[in-house]
């Protein structure tokens, strides 16, 4: 069974809720090796994307996806803004009917995306780094007979939260962490734990 605009848009709500509690945390990863902006730029912009949702729920899935884009684009500050906001733009584009398939599809157009916008690659320690494996093994669990929306976002979360962490050894290759060199080893990056927050809670509103 598919979800809904309201449905979405629940998840947004739930992912703000994330942020906002974990605000301190990223506020801290990000001081370590960044600008210690991310939890509060993120923070804002969720709550801005959860603001807008009170106002309106747009008519479709698509429609939400693109809202919370343009708001977080608009609204967080840094890098963060336009990546968040170019992989919610390129997962309004497969959203479709929101089934199963379709939150895959758009999960991977989200991960294209956030790429081509910050030419990040695996181990380059960036959000790409909790991405790319929530994608790979959201693909994996839809590959499982009956697999439902809420099985694949927990796919995808689990396989985020072991990504980020994987990011703490990693040396910076992209992004203001870069400029530290070896002295970013030993953090992990604040974009792939916001992410893996998000992932978790999108699939915990899913269930």
């Amino acid at each position: 069974m598919g979800c809904t605009a309201n449905g979405v848009a629940a998840a947004l709500r739930a992912a703000a809720g994330a942020i906002a509690e974990h605000r301190d945390e990223l506020v801290e990863l990000d001081r370590a090796i960044g600008d210690a902006d991310h939890g509060e730029n993120m923070k804002r912009g969720f709550t801005a994307v959860v603001s807008s949702l009170d106002e309106s729920v747009p008519a479709d899935p698509a429609a939400v996806l693109k809202l919370a884009a343009t708001t977080l684009i608009s609204k967080v500050g840094g890098a963060a803004g336009p990546l968040y906001g170019t992989g919610f733009l390129r997962a309004a584009t497969k959203i479709g009917d929101a089934e199963a398939p379709d939150v895959v599809a758009a999960l991977r157009a989200a991960l294209e995306g956030v790429q081509a916008r910050g030419k990040a690659v695996e181990q380059d320690k960036t959000m790409v780094d909790a991405l790319l494996p929530a994608v790979a093994a959201a693909e994996k669990a839809a590959d499982t007979e009956g697999a439902d929306i809420a099985a694949v976002l927990t796919a995808a979360a689990d396989a985020a939260a072991q990504g980020a962490e994987s990011t703490v050894d990693l040396v910076a290759r992209k992004g203001r962490a870069s400029y530290l060199g070896e002295r970013s080893a030993g953090h992990m990056d604040p974009g792939a734990r916001s992410t893996a927050l998000i992932l978790r809670a999108l699939a915990e509103a899913a269930r």
